[in-house]
C-alpha cells in the first residue's frame, strides 16, 4: 500500500516535470540563440530538463503554489552552470580576450569595422585558431550575469571582494550616463534577453554597435570600482 502511493506521488511529480519541457526547450532555444555555433542546443535542453525533473521530485506545493515560478530561475541557472563549467576562458585566454578587445577598437577607430579572425591573427602575432577560440569564449560570457563577466581577467579578484549590492548601485550609476538608447542596449540584452539581431531591429542600430556598446559598458563599471 506505501509502496503503491510512493510510485503515485512519483507519477504525479514526473507528469508536472513532462507539462513544463515545452518552457524549458524555449528557454534552452533563446538561450542557443544568444550563443555561439560550438554550443549545441540539445546539451543545453538536457540540462535543463535534468533540472526540472529534480526540482519536480522535491517540489512542496504548499510552500509554493507556482510550480514554473519556483522552477524557472533555477533551471536557467542550471544552464548558466554548464557554460561556466566549461571552463571557456583560462587565464591565457583571459589575458588574449583583453587584448584582442583592445586591438577591435583601435582597428575600429581608423576601418569602422571590426577585423577578421585573420586580421586579429596578423596584429596579435597569434595563431588563427587561439584568435577564433578566444572570441567565441568571449561571446559565450557575454549571456552570463554582470557580475560574472565583471570577473573575467586579471581584475577578477578586485571585483570578486565586492558585494552584490555595491554592484548594482555602481552598475546604476554608470548606466546613468549613458544615453538613453545604449542603456535600453543593455536592459533589452540582460533583463529582456533578447539577441544582438533582435536589439538591432527595434533601435535601428547595428548588432557590431550594440556590441561596442555593451564592451564600453563593462568597461565603465570596471574602472568605476577601481578594477
Amino acid at each position: 500500500m506505501i509502496a503503491a502511493y510512493t510510485q503515485d506521488i512519483k507519477h504525479k511529480e514526473d507528469e508536472l516535470a513532462i507539462q513544463y519541457l515545452p518552457a524549458v526547450k524555449a528557454m534552452a532555444f533563446r538561450l542557443k540563440e544568444r550563443l555561439p555555433s560550438s554550443i549545441d542546443f540539445m546539451d543545453l535542453s538536457a540540462i535543463g530538463t535534468e533540472e526540472l525533473i529534480k526540482l519536480a521530485r522535491r517540489y512542496d506545493e504548499s510552500l509554493n503554489d507556482n510550480f514554473w515560478g519556483y522552477a524557472k530561475k533555477r533551471v536557467y541557472g542550471a544552464m548558466l552552470d554548464y557554460l561556466r563549467s566549461l571552463d571557456i576562458l583560462s587565464r591565457a585566454s583571459r589575458k588574449l580576450v583583453k587584448a584582442i578587445n583592445y586591438a577591435i577598437e583601435e582597428y575600429r577607430v581608423t576601418h569602422e569595422e571590426e577585423p577578421t579572425d585573420e586580421e586579429l591573427s596578423g596584429i596579435l602575432q597569434e595563431s588563427v585558431e587561439k584568435v577564433h577560440d578566444a572570441r567565441i569564449a568571449s561571446t559565450i560570457y557575454t549571456v552570463m550575469p554582470l557580475h560574472d563577466q565583471l570577473q573575467v581577467g586579471d581584475e577578477g579578484a578586485a571585483l570578486a571582494s565586492i558585494e552584490r549590492e555595491e554592484l548594482v548601485e555602481v552598475i546604476k550609476g554608470v548606466l546613468s550616463k549613458f544615453k538613453e538608447r545604449e542603456q535600453l542596449v543593455i536592459q533589452f540584452y540582460y533583463f529582456e534577453e533578447l539577441t544582438l539581431k533582435e536589439i538591432s531591429e527595434i533601435l535601428n542600430i547595428t548588432e557590431s554597435r550594440i556590441s561596442q556598446i555593451h564592451k564600453s559598458v563593462i568597461h565603465k563599471i570596471k574602472e568605476s570600482v577601481g578594477a
